[in-house]
């Protein structure tokens, strides 16, 4: 039988290959591409940036908020205000929001109107409301990253109190719990599987979706400990699941064996980025040791995102960059549940 080869076998990204698009965003964590080439992203002034295909850019909101720009110091930059995080399209276009700042679902339309779709589970506070993902069934899959309220404080190997909810029609529920960090998810192409990151557990596991949206069979995926924070993850339509690594700034693959290959390193290997990990480990992380990691291309790499005509443009989200960087995928992203 003729071995099949894997379309990133041999590929890195040639920095000087990157190009650029969009300008004066303010936190472009999560992107949504869309067919005719615009680009939607996730903006700390309270709402979404829509980039459209000749480059201009209007910036459609919830309402406005200068938190972010005018924050006291740049930990309260991260941790406070309205902040507009994972992002999913709604089946008619309107943009399904997590709120890492206000701590809740939210659902707005293209013209600025919102409402809040939830903002506690079981009579209690959500929680850090991370990543939203939409099936094909128009559930919402949410990702709550920690019951902590500032953030950076639960970047702790010893915090498990992320969890997995499921919004359908109009209940949210806990599906699974006790993740370190929970972060971006995503289903494989028959919806099968769900992905999980866990950003404090520096790792990737998967459980199996069950007709009711039931979770089981926890297992891990890929290596059991990248050395680096994880956040977000989209799979190429060959299996593969692309991630990043926050604050240490690599763009990596992982293939369907398992095996973990790093595409794109811009600060993986600085002072700063060992001097984090290695105080993490013993439960040390400071929100000063965070800050002062990130590379040039974008600070604080946060997101892939797949698009473009042929769906093979790698957009780059970011925590603390001004525009997104993309460069050229040698296999399509696998189309999600809008295309």
């Amino acid at each position: 039988m003729e071995s099949v080869i894997n379309p990133i076998d041999g590929f890195v990204v040639d920095p000087s290959a990157i190009k650029y698009i969009g300008q004066d965003l303010q936190r472009p964590e999560c992107i949504l591409a869309e067919r005719d080439g615009s680009l939607w992203s996730a903006d700390a002034r309270g709402g979404v940036m829509h980039i459209r295909p000749d480059g201009s850019q209007q910036l459609i909101s919830q309402q406005t908020d200068s938190s972010f720009a005018q924050a006291a110091s740049d930990e309260a930059r991260y941790v406070s205000g309205t902040l507009p995080n994972g992002l999913a399209f709604a089946r008619n276009g309107d943009v399904v929001i997590s709120n890492f700042g206000t701590d809740r679902l939210e659902l707005m339309a293209r013209d600025g109107s919102s409402r809040v779709l939830a903002d506690s589970i079981d009579g209690a506070p959500i929680g850090k409301v991370n990543f939203v993902l939409r099936d094909s069934r128009d559930r919402l899959w949410l990702t709550i990253s920690t019951r902590t309220k500032n953030w950076m404080r639960a970047m702790s190997p010893a915090i498990a109190d992320g969890y997995i909810a499921l919004y359908d029609e109009g209940r949210l529920r806990i599906v699974a719990d006790g993740f370190r960090f929970t972060n971006e998810i995503r289903l494989d192409a028959n919806e099968e599987w769900l992905y999980v990151v866990e950003t404090c557990g520096r790792r990737i596991c998967r459980l199996r979706v069950l007709d009711d949206g039931s979770l089981s069979g926890r297992e891990l995926f890929g290596p059991s400990d990248h050395g680096a924070f994880i956040d977000g993850i989209a799979f190429d339509a060959y299996g593969n699941l692309w991630g990043t690594h926050v604050m240490t700034d690599r763009v990596f693959a992982i293939t369907p064996q398992g095996e973990l290959r790093i595409v794109l390193d811009d600060d993986g290997d600085s002072p700063a980025g060992r001097a984090l990990m290695a105080a993490f480990e013993q439960d040390t992380a400071t929100p000063e040791l965070m800050l002062a990691c990130g590379g040039s291309i974008a600070p604080w790499f946060a997101s892939v995102t797949f698009g473009g005509p042929d769906l093979r443009n790698v957009y780059i989200g970011s925590l603390r960059g001004t525009r997104i960087p993309y460069f050229r995928s040698p296999v399509a992203g696998l189309p999600m549940a809008h295309w």
